[in-house]
């Protein structure tokens, strides 16, 4: 036990601040497209088989998201349909999660779902996505957060385009995008 809570520690002091790797560029439509650097992008490791998991306080949280970022992956909110600086990316590479880098769905999945968010029809492997019910808003849904950090993503459907016929519905606010 004593080892995971070294390597968690380890991950998250060695993993690149959002400050320094932020980009902004503008994409197709005018809007400005949040990019990251490559480096900043930290990919899974495993202890016994399991994904090594990153904990954080709240204060850290609060440190390091702002507040849109910080309501959707730690408290479970979404932002405006339409309103987030990625459901209209094109670009190829791959996106991640906002809070620790985790890479979660590749620009080859993603598709135009008509919804507003990103939507992509899976992710980058099984292991990066945790689910659970969600009963909030009147309806029973499939909650989608990252394995890693437990960060609240979105939510995943079963209308989505073959070849899975899944739409991961994904915030904005919880990821960043790494172009090719």
């Amino acid at each position: 036990m004593k080892y995971l809570s070294f390597l968690a520690i380890l991950l998250a002091c060695n993993a690149t601040p959002k400050t320094e790797a932020m980009q902004s560029a503008p994409n197709a439509a005018g809007s400005v497209t949040t990019t990251t650097k490559m480096d900043s992008i930290v990919p899974p490791q495993y202890a016994d088989g399991k994904l090594v998991t990153i904990t954080k306080t709240d204060a850290q949280w609060r440190k390091e998201l702002n507040d849109l970022e910080y309501d959707v992956l730690r408290h479970q909110g979404t932002e405006r349909s339409f309103s987030g600086d990625l459901w209209d990316n094109h670009k190829k590479g791959t996106y991640i999660c906002r809070g620790c880098g985790l890479p979660l769905f590749s620009s080859a999945t993603k598709f135009e779902s008509g919804t507003g968010w990103p939507s992509f029809y899976e992710p980058i492997t099984k292991d990066c996505i945790a689910q659970e019910n969600d009963t909030s808003a009147g309806m029973t849904r499939s909650e989608v957060h990252c394995a890693r950090c437990g960060g609240h993503q979105g939510h995943v459907f079963d209308d989505g385009p073959k070849p899975t016929g899944l739409r991961y519905c994904i915030d904005s606010a919880s990821l960043d995008f790494v172009a090719e």
